[in-house]
């Protein structure tokens, strides 16, 4: 698979199967990822990597702790910008139309969306997490070397056949993440991130995600 083809075919997936990474997969994308650019190399990430039983044990905990903190708990930073609007609001929502149309989920079925957004805990059936964290000092640089990082991580995982879903929800309760996944306090979680193989068959899977036209948000001069 080259470059173009991961890009092309690298997606949100939201219902995994659920056979197992093996780790040596799973170490040699990371190794390769250890590539990615950083502002003066300074390669501000840092991950926890779980699977098996440890992964069972922190879903079965998330699962009670968001049921009990339905808003969040803890949060070190904002998801998205308080006042989103224009086209990047209406780029969110008209991804979340299209998801719950795929899977026949009605505007006002409340219950069925709420077990949708439970499915994040469960890491949508993925066999491993990947949640990432960096020091509280760094600002929007390092972040964006952050969000670099977790690109190449992506690709190299559709260059291994494998899918992922980066989930910035685990955010929401930042605070008891760190606490179950034994970061230090002078760090901030960042997010999640499922690893494994898509089911293929399943409509969450297969519903069109559009990107806005090129000059929308490119402009060229001197050509």
């Amino acid at each position: 698979m080259n470059v173009s083809e991961a890009v092309a075919t690298r997606r949100s997936v939201r219902k995994f199967l659920p056979d197992p990474v093996p780790l040596e997969v799973i170490t040699r994308v990371l190794e390769k990822a250890q590539r990615a650019p950083s502002g003066g190399n300074t390669q501000p990430w840092n991950a926890v990597v779980l699977s098996g039983a440890p992964l069972e044990r922190l879903t079965a905990d998330i699962l009670v702790h968001a049921q009990a903190n339905p808003m969040g708990s803890g949060g070190e930073y904002a998801i998205y910008p308080e006042g989103l609007a224009g086209r990047h609001e209406e780029q969110r929502r008209a991804v979340g139309r299209e998801m719950f149309d795929a899977i026949g989920l009605a505007r006002d079925d409340m219950p069925g969306r709420m077990a949708q957004m439970a499915d994040n805990w469960r890491s949508f059936g993925a066999p491993v997490q990947l949640f990432t964290y960096t020091a509280k000092y760094m600002g929007p640089p390092q972040w964006s070397d952050l969000g670099m990082w977790l690109q190449t991580v992506m690709l190299l995982l559709r260059e291994e056949g494998l899918d992922s879903c980066a989930q910035e929800i685990w955010a929401m309760h930042g605070k008891h993440m760190k606490t179950q996944l034994g970061i230090a306090d002078d760090h901030i979680f960042f997010c999640g991130m499922a690893i494994g193989y898509r089911d293929a068959g399943a409509p969450i899977n297969g519903f069109a995600v559009p990107r806005v036209p090129l000059s929308d948000v490119v402009r060229f001069e001197g050509f």
